[in-house]
């Protein structure tokens, strides 16, 4: 790998026309899935780019070192379905070696973007200089984006997975993989994918001046800002009065920012869009749950067009569409990751459960369940204990749900 590089417009340089920016595509404000750890699995991502149809959806992050040593992880973690499109991999870690192969497993794997997660603010994450650790030692964060476009820039112009000496088991694993999920034998046409990266306001104290600052000198095509610092976690307001800062500071630099933190509506997008100056937003938590949301993304780009958020309402989801998607999820989940690991749709079914007449009960109903079966049974239970209530939803029953129906005592 070499060590000339200087920024990330020296990699891209001349080279505009074989960039692949889907980025500049999408009308503004721009409205996204944002990555979330143990949430934005393969399923999530799924019936939310089905029903709801979100700009652009992130995946979970991949540790650049399991990318590289647990085939099988990379492989669970990086799988995603056309219909996700535009769909951009997440990867974190603190060697930029590391980063350079990565890059070009995500390229590989034929996604539309790469994206690097120094927003992370998990002990386990930061303990070890990722994440949003990163903040902290700006050297490193720009030379882990510049390996990782260097990465995407020699894939590109025709460097093999052989190359970099990979095991044998994870190339293979990568064709069976888009094989899988294209029904063709070619693999991914190479192209010039656009590097973006996902951050938060500072460690302890909010830095972004200088932080934002460090990172548009590496000209990525994206930074999404988290209003909040490491130390907060997940606590208090986001702050996006900072957002707002940095969205100025980065006007006419050719990176657009999108922020993120407590937006629960499209409302919530119309004021803070128009508060900040921001391209766009990412929603996390607001959309757990709610996949449908994203159906009022046009109306929101609408009236920020007119300035008249009369028109900007929740997506109205009847009980009985509400309980076809949660079993809907529930089916995808036990057929793709199997019914030992069920435990994982336990919360994604209890996010669902918002809003619904008696919701605390069948939530408390729903975080037991073991498998599809289960869920209908909940679900049906649901219809005819709550009332006024629609007829018996007719479920229909796989075969081996109803083997496990009658196993239930």
């Amino acid at each position: 790998m070499s060590s000339t590089i200087t920024t990330l417009e020296d990699i891209f340089t001349r080279r505009d026309n074989r960039i692949m920016n889907f980025w500049k595509n999408i009308d503004r404000p721009i409205i996204g899935l944002s990555p979330m750890d143990g949430v934005t699995d393969a399923c999530f991502r799924f019936i939310a780019a089905k029903h709801g149809r979100p700009d652009v959806i992130f995946t979970e992050f991949v540790n650049v070192e399991a990318a590289l040593y647990a085939p099988h992880t990379l492989i669970r973690d990086l799988t995603y379905s056309e219909i996700e499109r535009p769909v951009v991999a997440q990867i974190y870690g603190h060697t930029p070696e590391m980063f350079y192969k990565v890059a070009q497993i995500v390229c590989a794997l034929g996604f539309d973007g790469l994206d690097i997660n120094m927003g992370c603010p998990a002990k386990n994450v930061a303990a070890k200089g990722s994440g949003a650790a990163l903040i902290l030692t700006p050297e490193l964060a720009g030379e882990i984006i510049r390996s990782a476009a260097l990465g995407i820039r020699d894939w590109c112009e025709g460097r093999t997975l052989d190359e970099l000496k990979l095991h044998l088991e994870l190339i293979r694993r990568i064709e069976i993989s888009n094989r899988l999920r294209t029904g063709l034998d070619a693999p991914p046409a190479r192209r010039l994918i656009p590097l973006s990266v996902k951050t938060r306001l500072g460690y302890d104290g909010v830095v972004i001046e200088e932080w934002i600052q460090t990172l548009l000198r590496e000209k990525p095509a994206i930074i999404s800002l988290h209003g909040r610092t490491l130390k907060q976690m997940y606590k208090g307001s986001a702050d996006w009065e900072a957002i707002a800062r940095a969205a100025e500071r980065a006007k006419n630099s050719g990176t657009l920012i999108l922020g993120n933190g407590d937006l629960q509506n499209m409302r919530d997008v119309y004021r803070r869009v128009r508060e900040t100056g921001v391209d766009g937003v990412l929603f996390g938590r607001g959309a757990q749950g709610d996949p449908w949301m994203f159906k009022a993304k046009d109306r929101v780009k609408a009236a920020l067009r007119t300035n008249d958020a009369s028109r900007i309402h929740d997506v109205a989801i009847g009980v009985e569409e509400r309980f076809s998607v949660m079993l809907e999820h529930s089916r995808l989940f036990e057929e793709r990751r199997g019914i030992p690991a069920f435990v994982g749709m336990r919360k994604h079914l209890s996010w669902y459960c918002r809003g619904i007449r008696g919701a605390a009960e069948l939530r408390d109903r729903l975080v037991r369940v073991n498998n599809v079966g289960e869920v209908i049974e909940c679900l049906n239970n649901y219809t005819v204990s709550v009332s006024p209530l629609p007829d018996l939803i007719d479920f229909p029953l796989h075969e081996h749900e109803s083997r496990s129906l009658l196993s239930l005592p």
